[in-house]
């Protein structure tokens, strides 16, 4: 698949991004217009860039995107996303710097903004007509400066993670700051539908909330009870699975800076997961759909 045209030709690559991004008729990022251009095709203007007849401007298939202004070619960003995309449990900065044979300052940028592309949106409630979702947290590790004078590498800080996962669907994943019920709740009420029939363990946190859905099963993990007929959390439980070995296994350490682009990572590759019939290169499709709109500065990415 590294070996297709549009990951080794710069032409190859825009066309195969503009089908994407516009598979009907190009769109004018500055005013929306449809389809009311031409092509600049002079020496003095470089591959690619289009005039919109309306607004007069110029765009190109990159402007409006995460990748704009970038001066990565468009071949080594198509296959960052490949390989991020395709990587069950992510892929590293570190590597991608070492296999795409740019500085690791870049690879770390370039997959933050793979990241925000991966991020969905307006996706609606979940477990609508009577599904099920299973609401569970885990926690994960941010390595913590130690304060001055002190020895050692640093010590271990407990990043919390809130995951609802519908049966048979998709996941979605919070960076929250406390697992407590005022803090889940509102998440819950927020996400899920009132029909759905929610599943998760014997946590405080869901007792008054799950009395707001058409049902509320859970499980006692304190006393070894994991499965109860159909009441489980053990899809959720799989989820989490796939992200610890991701986190220790891949990234090792997520500060909370940055923890929800990497939430948006996982969440995404389940989303589109083999499972549900997508392979990796219509997965990586997915995510170059979501370029548009997401423009990711080097002061915003560092910030938040």
């Amino acid at each position: 698949m590294l070996t297709a045209p549009h990951f080794q030709d710069e032409n190859k690559a825009r066309e195969y991004l503009e089908a994407i991004r516009w598979p009907d008729s190009p769109v004018c990022p500055h005013c929306g217009v449809i389809g009311n251009h031409y092509r600049l095709e002079g020496e003095a203007h470089r591959p690619g860039l289009l005039k919109c007849k309306d607004c007069r401007k110029q765009f190109s298939v990159t402007v409006g995107t995460v990748f704009e202004r970038s001066k990565i070619p468009l071949s080594k960003w198509l296959m960052a996303a490949y390989l991020l995309c395709s990587s069950k449990k992510g892929m590293s900065s570190h590597q991608l710097h070492r296999t795409l044979g740019v500085t690791y300052k870049t690879a770390w940028f370039l997959t933050q903004r793979i990241r925000e592309a991966m991020r969905e949106e307006n996706g609606g409630l979940m477990g609508s007509g009577g599904g099920v979702v299973e609401a569970d947290e885990t926690f994960g590790n941010e390595r913590k400066p130690r304060r001055q004078g002190k020895k050692g590498r640093g010590y271990q800080h407990k990043t919390k993670v809130l995951t609802l996962v519908e049966r048979g669907g998709k996941a979605r994943s919070f960076h929250v700051p406390n697992v407590n019920a005022a803090t889940l709740a509102p998440i819950l009420r927020e996400q899920i539908s009132a029909d759905a029939k929610l599943m998760t363990d014997e946590s405080s946190a869901y007792t008054l909330v799950g009395r707001e859905f058409a049902s509320h099963g859970f499980t006692s993990h304190g006393i070894g009870e994991y499965v109860r007929g159909d009441i489980h959390s053990n899809t959720v439980e799989g989820y989490f699975s796939i992200f610890k070995r991701g986190l220790m296994g891949t990234y090792h350490h997520i500060s909370e800076a940055h923890l929800k682009r990497y939430l948006c990572e996982f969440d995404f590759r389940y989303n589109h997961r083999t499972a549900l019939g997508v392979d990796d290169a219509a997965r990586t499709v997915a995510a170059l759909k979501g370029i548009s709109g997401k423009r990711l500065t080097y002061k915003r990415s560092d910030q938040a």
